[in-house]
Parts: structure tokens; sequence; C-alpha cells
């Protein structure tokens, strides 16, 4: 019975990857149930063995890429063995490498536009990530010197700045203009992390 459980969970998370590659490729509107099942390997009905609907799966899958981008945000912001270093979190997050991962990385730079026509669960997830974006980002400020007003502020016009730049600098085709807006960026906001 454990093998069946977790045969059932590797071929859940398979669905889950693909449909997180396919929905920062081509958004919700490319995410096709069928088409990601043959991706994936698997017959279109065993689908709804794993998800109640197509909804179900963007939910899911909404969970699933800020799950990968959750562990950059962590390795920065709360690792308990060294201090927070929002300054390298910015020039992770704004890298020439991040913003040509299609695969991985955060999903706000590439979905935040679709949002508001996602299902209700799928935009509350969206909302609780940008809120555990910004209180990490604020308590790593705190705890580099800036007060707790300063650090909130602060991190919300910095989170939103660094998914506007990646935004861009994507909308730009990647090219050496996006390379220079993520370079201005990155050394725009790391000047006014400083006490």
């Amino acid at each position: 019975m454990a093998d069946k459980s977790a045969h059932k969970a590797k071929v859940r998370d398979r669905i889950l990857d693909e449909a997180a590659r396919a929905l920062r490729s081509g958004g919700t509107e490319g995410l096709s149930v069928a088409n990601l099942m043959k991706r994936a390997g698997l017959t279109h009905g065993g689908f709804y063995a794993h998800f109640e609907n197509r909804d179900d799966l963007v939910v899911h899958a909404v969970d699933r890429m800020f799950e990968d981008s959750a562990a950059l945000w962590a390795h920065h912001l709360s690792d308990d063995k060294q201090p927070a270093d929002p300054a390298a979190l910015v020039d992770s997050y704004l890298s020439d490498r991040a913003m040509r991962n299609h695969d991985r990385g955060c999903p706000l730079p590439w979905l935040s536009g679709e949002v508001p026509r996602m299902p209700p669960a799928a935009q509350a997830r969206f909302h609780a990530a940008i809120t555990r974006m910004r209180n990490g980002f604020a308590t790593a400020l705190q705890a580099s010197g800036h007060d707790a007003s300063q650090a909130e502020a602060l991190a919300a016009s910095i989170v939103a700045e660094m998914v506007g730049a990646m935004s861009l600098a994507r909308a730009m085709g990647e090219g050496q203009d996006a390379l220079a807006l993520l370079e201005i960026s990155r050394n725009t906001i790391k000047q006014r992390l400083l006490v």
C-alpha cells in the first residue's frame, strides 16, 4: 500500500512540475490538461485521480511555483547558519541567469498580469506569497539596522521593483537592453538597502 501511495505522489509531482512549466511558458490559457498529461507521459483520464479539475491543477501548480522560488528567498533571508543577505537576494533574483531560466524561479514576473483571471484559490496563493516575500525582506532589513516601519515600506517597494524589473527585462527580449535594465535595477536597489 505504501508503494502505491509513493507512486501516486511521484506521478502527481510529475504533473505539477509539467503544469508549472506550462504556466510559466504559456500562462493559464496555454495550460491544456490533455497536452500536459501527454508531456508528462500519462493518459488524460489519469488526471482526475490527482486533481478535481483544471482550476484545482492551477492552484496546486501555483503552489509548486512558489515552493521553487521560496528556496531562493530562504537561502538569502532566513538561514539560521548565516546572517540575512538582502543584497545577495537582489543579485540572484535580478541575475541574467534568473531572467533566462524559464522553467524555474519566481512566478510573479511571468504571471502577475494573469492573476485576476485565475481561480480565487490561486489568487489567494499569489497574495499570500507576496506577503511572505515582503515580510521576509522586511525582517532581513530590520536585522541589518532599518527600523520596523522603514523596513516594511522599503521591503514593499523593493519587492515590487524586483518583480517589475524582471518582468520588463523579459518583455524586452532578454537581450543587451534587458541585461542593462537588470544591472541598473540591482545597483539602485542595493543602494537603497544601505542604512
